[in-house]
């Protein structure tokens, strides 16, 4: 006989005594669960805990910057006059500053014109050139620094609109509008140089074989034939500083002041008061207690045990968070290495540990240590070098520099490439013809490109603008950020051309293209390469770059970056380089958040563990599947059995009591 269901053939419980069977053989896979949720919940923890150290480096980032303790602030007493900014350069006092006049850009108007759509002259091809320079003496000398630049005006834009967009289009330094003043013939085009200063005077000029009308109304030479009519000059902002009479280009002032730039808005006069600013570096300090107590905060919440609860943190009696706990309060009590000044402590600074393990801020200390030592703070906080030759500069230095006090001996000084004619082009010499259509051939810093120059007699420093302006002026040259400086010697009359960049990197050379001749004013050139600067740091050799050294990978000053601007060969004396307390901070969280490194370690042993549950969970469950149907099978059995036996019990039972009863 089949059993349909279980236990129907034994009225055994078949199904629960199975599910009970099984309850004590999932005992493991509970046990997994358990430790499942726990690496889960450590590795949640490790996940706030990269989060908190994280944001603790991004706090302590904005500290290890020098600049974020060397800054100043430049406060005019009447600000309609002028506003002021100041750098980590400036000097503090007190200036005494007039406004005589404001830089303005020159303006040129046009003669009127009825129509602005109207053609203007028969639209022959006409080339207008503009020069930007300073008119003295009733002469003009164009501005080497200003490129010159060129538009064409034809049978496609002679009109005045036509002219207004092309000139706008050129992108030459020029802006040009249409006014309207109401007149008979009331549009009128103007022309405004978009630099102010007295070196922006325009300069006008049409290429031979134009047309005469756009000639007649667009020429203008301040020296000579004036067609447009100057409504602005170009000029100069004058100032009077303490005394001492100023000029600028621009309304912006700089370099008149160490450190400092003048805004200057209107005529008059005002003081000038620029001071270190505290506040900056009482918000630092500030800012370094809160990112420490912020992330102490983390590691103690995270390896709490609330006795009230009985919750314990994630992260209770881990050993990788004591260690960082450790290393982090360690730092912050390890005395700093290479200190040059009179701070070597924190709690110099009104930094101190509180009872509770927090750090906490005497603001009186703090104060105190601003106004007598000011300049040595950034020390304890941020990676500081300070050379002993003031044309030695310190730049950078990576985490692999150390602190100390490093020795540096210059062996070879920078140079530019440079490449150097051979004509004398000084006067009472004959004046250089560059005939229409001429372009040179120029390699700068890499880069090739050709240049065109515009025709014209020059002297030799005219040739000389006129080059530099040039090249300087090509936008393959620009946009890379390579340029020229070129001048004719006083005594020789050679015209040089000299890279602006420093090092192996910086190469100039010209050729000829179309037209004149490079030979003709340069004869046989003679170029030298730029050198790298050369040296030891430490007594190491030091890797070169331009004006830069850097110190050799492996050594105490690996990474330590600094640049000589000048002076000769030979010992220029020592860097102090010293590590503040954000800065190692900064570098030891690094070292937290790496890969390979402490956190990574743990997450990674973490979620192997987790795929190793996952697997033995994935084969218990395989394993339970086949206990839980052997059990089955069992009972099923059984209950057949039992089924069997109680059939036969019943027909005994029936057989018996049919049996003749005996009588005695």
């Amino acid at each position: 006989m089949a059993i349909s269901s279980p236990g129907i053939g034994s009225n055994l419980d078949v199904n629960g005594i199975v599910a009970k069977l099984m309850t004590v053989e999932q005992q493991p896979l509970t046990l997994l669960a358990q430790k499942e949720a726990s690496y889960q919940a450590k590795l949640s923890g490790y996940g706030s805990l990269g989060g908190a150290l994280s944001s603790f480096q991004t706090a302590l980032s904005g500290l290890t910057n020098l600049s974020k303790f060397q800054n100043f602030v430049a406060t005019p007493a009447d600000t309609t006059i002028m506003t002021a900014s100041a750098a980590s350069t400036a000097v503090p006092g007190t200036y005494s500053v007039t406004v005589g006049a404001l830089a303005q850009a020159q303006t040129l108007r046009a003669a009127g014109q009825v129509s602005t759509t109207a053609t203007i002259g028969a639209g022959t091809a006409t080339t207008l050139t503009f020069q930007f320079g300073t008119f003295a003496a009733g002469a003009f000398t164009q501005d080497p620094a200003q490129a010159t630049g060129s538009v064409t005006i034809n049978s496609t834009n002679n009109s005045l609109q036509g002219i207004r967009d092309a000139v706008n289009a050129a992108n030459i330094g020029v802006t040009a509008t249409i006014i309207n003043d109401g007149s008979a013939a009331p549009n009128r085009l103007v022309l405004t140089s978009n630099k102010t200063g007295a070196n922006s005077t325009m300069k006008i000029t049409a290429g031979a074989g134009g047309d005469a009308t756009v000639t007649g109304l667009l020429s203008y030479d301040p020296a000579l034939v004036q067609s447009m009519t100057q409504t602005a000059a170009a000029q100069d902002a004058s100032v009077t500083i303490n005394g001492v009479a100023v000029s600028s280009a621009s309304n912006l002032v700089t370099g008149a002041i160490q450190g400092v730039t003048l805004s200057l808005a209107k005529i008059g006069t005002t003081n000038l008061n620029v001071v270190r600013d505290t506040g900056s570096v009482q918000t630092a300090v500030q800012a370094f207690v809160k990112a420490y107590n912020d992330i102490n905060s983390t590691l103690a919440n995270l390896t709490a045990y609330n006795p009230t609860t009985k919750q314990a943190g994630p992260l209770l009696g881990d050993s990788a968070v004591r260690n960082i706990q450790a290393q982090i309060r360690r730092t912050l009590s390890s005395p700093l290495a290479g200190l040059s000044g009179s701070l070597t402590t924190l709690s110099q600074i009104g930094v101190a540990f509180q009872k509770d393990g927090t750090l906490g801020l005497d603001a009186t200390k703090l104060q105190s240590a601003i106004t007598n030592n000011f300049n040595d703070i950034a020390s304890l906080l941020a990676a500081v070098g300070k050379p002993t030759d003031s044309l030695v500069n310190y730049v950078s230095a990576t985490g692999n520099a150390k602190a100390g006090s490093y020795a540096v001996n210059v062996s070879t000084l920078a140079t530019q490439s440079k490449t150097i004619g051979s004509i004398n082009l000084n006067p009472p010499a004959v004046n250089t013809m560059i005939a229409a259509g001429t372009t040179v051939t120029v390699a700068v810093d890499g880069i090739s490109a050709s240049v065109a120059l515009t025709a014209g007699s020059y002297t030799g420093t005219q040739l000389a603008t006129l080059i530099q302006s040039a090249i300087n002026g090509t936008a393959a040259f620009s946009s890379a950020g390579s340029s020229v400086a070129a001048s004719v010697d006083a005594v020789t009359g050679f015209l040089s051309i000299t890279s602006n960049r420093y090092g192996s990197a910086s190469s100039v050379s010209m050729g000829s293209g179309t037209g004149t001749a490079v030979a003709t004013f340069m004869g046989t050139p003679t170029t030298s390469a730029g050198l790298d600067a050369a040296g030891t740091i430490d007594g190491v050799a030091a890797g070169g770059s331009g004006q830069y050294l850097t110190g050799a990978a492996g050594s105490a000053t690996d990474g330590l970056k600094i640049q000589i601007t000048g002076g000769g060969t030979g010992a220029r004396g020592v860097i102090n380089y010293s590590q503040g307390y954000a800065n190692n901070l900064n570098n030891l969280v690094s070292q937290f958040l790496a890969s390979p490194g402490l956190i990574s370690s743990q997450t990674d042993g973490l979620n192997r563990s987790l795929k190793d549950i996952a697997k033995r969970r994935d084969a218990m469950n395989l394993r339970l599947t086949a206990i839980e149907k052997n059990y089955r099978t069992q009972f099923t059995s059984l209950d057949v059995l039992i089924g069997q036996m109680s059939q036969t019990s019943s027909y005994l039972t029936q057989q018996l009591a049919n049996l003749p009863k005996v009588t005695g």
